[in-house]
């Protein structure tokens, strides 16, 4: 006899219990665990742009699979080292004057703008919220975290070479943990979200260079300080998009502010006309085939990306928005709702996009 055992609807109430609070734990597991999971993006990130550069090499040059590859990765590594380098060599005592002026910068500014009270509410109403997010801590502790930074960006780099090595072993047991019936439609989801993160990331790299070059040859004519390293910050800071290159235009308008009035209005021309060409030119010419997502979504979700992952999860923001919007059409328009939904075509780096 068992008089203590479960009727249908108490075991069916026990197993609803005992998921919700597995489904508890995976939330709070994947929310302590959020910095490594932004790492292990940013690592498929660079495998992705090691196997674009590894295409390349084997399509223009002929190159076998195995010695594109290592093409790719050393391309990666020397596009690292030169960064450092002009961080590090190069543009060193520009970079050095920039950092030590931005905090004196920023006051200036907010006390430009503090002048008039709607001014002071804004400036206020920044401060605050800037204050409670988690890239302020981030920010405010890059001194002392700035070998947790460092090992950081060590295992993204060394995680990107093992993720490019051998993708199809990952991508396999990920599919492994799908049920069989639904395996054929995420794998063309996966498909996907490779093809347009390659398509974002060759846009991206396009934008980023002309933007960078295009403004810092206008501060230098604007007579700003420090134009080259500025340029290399605006180009740099369109990896996120609206925010970043927002935030570099702060610290060229504290350096022009103290030259006179002359170089902050070519500050603010050269920022100005650059957008403009962005808009209308360069942007429509290199996303022609890139997902379209409305300004206003990309803009909040990035700051609530920063705010939830902090300084990484900003960095990786974009491209973690281009990746959730791929598969809500893959996964969600075409394979649940049934719409028309066309599959992106895969992209070959430096090939023209139309």
């Amino acid at each position: 006899m068992r008089r203590l055992a479960p009727d249908e609807l108490d075991a069916r109430f026990l197993r609803r219990a005992v998921l919700l609070v597995l489904l508890a734990a995976v939330v709070l597991a994947i929310w302590r665990a959020s910095d490594l999971l932004i790492l292990v993006f940013g690592a498929i990130l660079g495998a992705t742009v090691i196997h674009a550069l590894a295409d390349l090499y084997a399509r223009r040059f002929g190159a076998r699979p195995r010695l594109a590859l290592g093409l790719g990765m050393a391309t990666v590594l020397a596009a690292i080292g030169f960064l450092v380098w002009l961080f590090g060599v190069a543009f060193r005592q520009q970079v050095n004057a920039l950092v030590t002026a931005l905090p004196g910068l920023i006051d200036q500014l907010a006390a430009w703008a503090g002048q008039s009270p709607v001014g002071a509410k804004v400036v206020d109403a920044v401060r605050a919220a800037y204050a409670g997010s988690r890239v302020a801590q981030d920010i405010g502790g890059l001194a002392e975290g700035a070998g947790e930074m460092l090992l950081n960006a060590i295992l993204l780099l060394v995680g990107a070479l093992f993720l490019a090595g051998d993708p199809d072993v990952y991508r396999r047991g990920l599919l492994l943990l799908v049920p069989p019936t639904y395996r054929p439609a995420v794998a063309d989801a996966l498909e996907d979200v490779g093809t347009v993160l390659r398509l974002w990331l060759r846009s991206s790299l396009i934008l980023m260079t002309s933007m960078g070059v295009l403004v810092g040859v206008g501060l230098w004519l604007s007579g700003v300080p420090s134009a080259a390293a500025l340029g290399l910050l605006a180009g740099l800071s369109e990896f996120i998009p609206y925010v970043g290159p927002t935030a570099a235009m702060i610290p060229a308008l504290g350096l022009a502010a103290i030259q006179g009035t002359g170089p902050v209005v070519g500050t603010l021309a050269t920022y100005a006309v650059m957008r403009l060409i962005q808009t209308n030119f360069i942007t429509p010419y290199v996303q022609q085939r890139v997902i379209s997502i409305p300004p206003a979504i990309t803009v909040f979700a990035i700051i609530g990306i920063g705010v939830v992952f902090g300084i990484f999860g900003l960095f990786f923001s974009a491209a973690l928005l281009v990746v959730f919007f791929t598969l809500v059409r893959s996964l969600y328009l075409r394979e649940t709702l049934g719409e028309d939904i066309p599959r992106p075509e895969h992209p070959h780096l430096g090939e023209d996009a139309s």
